[in-house]
């Protein structure tokens, strides 16, 4: 008990400094009446109004990605489909940006001026369906990934038994997505969040949201966070609704189905089905890059030639911070998502505080951790990347809790509760039984945390160092200020830094099987 008490305790506190108090110090603020604080702007009929919106414009971005992400994720993770391991590096594309620049790519693409646009293509792209489709498409990617990595772990026996004499579409919809379902639960949580709070794409495309209300109250001139906390209290109350129905999702059913013959497994094979399957799965691949190349293609020589002169340390402002983030994110999410997956309490209530902190506006997290690390005594955090990378961690711990977890999940408990009868303590458990069985997932948690962390633009807006802003910072600056040539140039470098890290990464995942 004193060891789980220690490695628990452990990652507890670095959540306590990431998560909790970066978002107690506004909730202070209100509680004590804030500055010029209006408590009646909580009543206002046409906030209420902005919200509806917002949640209509968040369920059909969810409703888009989980259409495109859980077919994608069944194709390309268990069925023998043309170049599926090219196609989900394509697929990858948008996620690996923030959403603001392949929104800029569509523009480049369908606007009144880009390659194939007219009056009605961009009368729909700056419209909330532009919305919609922008980020429906930029984050089906998530759905994808986070599916097929719980269906790269499960045993085939069940499956290899209903193919026997069901269709690939019955094993499919029968067996593989129902095994599935806690990290399809944890990819519908993260897309609508991510939804409900993007700020960048709704601003370009000309559309009102409820977080751009809040933001307002944070990066502009009338700087308020005491009421930036009041209106992101609706939101924090959706956060509540989320967990009991990702609760109600997972239900007390267990969801074990790793086994001995899981990374030993050969495609399923879809016979006549194959060529429309592989279709389908190369237009999706094919709109997931069509503004990556709409940004090559606005960029042009001269966007690439001029590149040294802007880009700056922007690589490595990104790299850094976010390498050291992912890393504190994975080694937190071996104890804190082992426990969710076993119902532990304690862990249960870690993971509210991190999800909390991921629905929260990011700006919000990022006044936060300036109210407490600016300070004398803590300018050599506060003045260096690290205070980047605590604020990713802050902010994308969730994820890496929730996906550890699903992968725990399914893990039969009957193995860790053998190695404890024979005496094997907490820590060795976890090094010797848990880590080992999910390398794959563990590593697919660091990866994945890394590219949220790369394409972050909103949460490090408000306290990166002078001189040491990472590239997608650098590239919403230059959108505004800068050529364009040059911001669809740092926008492609943006994509090729993350496609990198897939590139190098998706080995280990099992993508050479899947080739």
């Amino acid at each position: 008990m004193t060891e789980r008490t220690l490695i628990v305790g452990s990652a507890s506190a670095i959540l306590l400094a990431a998560c909790v108090l970066p978002l107690l110090w506004p909730l202070i603020g209100l509680a004590t009446g804030g500055r010029g604080v209006d408590l009646g702007l909580i009543a206002d009929p046409a906030l209420w109004s902005l919200l509806a919106r917002t949640l209509v414009v968040t369920a059909a971005v969810l409703a888009l990605a989980l259409g495109i992400g859980l077919p994608m994720a069944v194709l390309v993770a268990r069925t023998d489909v043309i170049g599926r391991g090219a196609v989900l590096v394509l697929h990858a594309f948008p996620a690996l940006l923030p959403p603001l620049l392949p929104a800029l790519g569509w523009f480049h693409l369908l606007g009144r001026q880009g390659l194939i646009g007219n009056e009605a293509s961009t009368a729909i792209l700056f419209s909330e369906a532009g919305v919609v489709l922008t980020l429906g498409l930029a984050l089906a990617p998530i759905v994808t990934a986070l599916t097929a990595l719980a269906l790269w772990n499960i045993d085939p026996s069940q499956e290899e038994a209903a193919r026997v004499t069901a269709a690939p579409g019955r094993v499919a919809t029968r067996i593989l997505l129902p095994a599935a379902r806690p990290a399809i639960a944890l990819a519908g949580i993260v897309v609508a969040a991510l939804a409900l709070s993007e700020v960048g794409v709704p601003t370009f495309l000309r559309a009102r949201t409820y977080a751009a209300a809040v933001f307002a109250r944070l990066g502009g001139v009338d700087f308020a966070p005491a009421e930036a906390l009041l209106l992101a209290l609706p939101v924090l109350a959706l956060t509540a609704m989320l967990l009991v129905a990702e609760r109600w999702t997972a239900g007390g059913r267990s969801f074990a189905t790793l086994g001995l013959r899981s990374f030993r497994k050969a495609p399923m094979a879809l016979g006549p089905w194959r060529a429309p399957a592989s279709l389908f799965c190369w237009l999706v691949a094919a709109l997931s890059a069509a503004p990556v190349a709409a940004l090559a293609w606005r960029a042009g020589w001269d966007g690439f030639a001029e590149l040294p002169l802007w880009i700056g340390n922007g690589v490595s402002n990104s790299l850094l911070p976010a390498a050291l983030a992912a890393t504190v994110i994975a080694i937190v999410a071996i104890p804190v998502g082992h426990g969710l997956a076993r119902r532990d309490r304690v862990t249960a209530g870690l993971d509210i505080v991190a999800f909390a902190a991921f629905v929260a506006p990011p700006a919000l997290l990022g006044v936060g951790l300036v109210a407490l690390w600016n300070r004398p005594e803590t300018g050599w955090l506060y003045g260096s990347w690290l205070i980047i990378a605590l604020g990713y961690v802050g902010r994308y711990a969730a994820i890496g809790v929730r996906a550890f977890a699903a992968a725990c999940a399914q893990l039969p408990a009957t193995i860790e509760d053998a190695a404890r009868v024979f005496g094997v303590g907490y820590g060795s458990r976890l090094a010797r039984i848990v880590v080992p069985l999910h390398a794959r997932a563990f590593i697919g948690v660091w990866l994945l945390t890394l590219l949220f962390c790369l394409r972050d633009l909103e949460t490090a807006t408000l306290f990166y160092p002078p001189g040491q802003e990472p590239l997608p910072i650098r590239i919403f600056t230059l959108e505004a200020n800068g050529p364009e040539t040059v911001v669809a140039a740092l926008a492609c470098v943006q994509a090729a830094l993350s496609a990198i890290a897939v590139a190098l990464v998706l080995p280990l995942l099992g993508a050479r099987a899947a080739r």
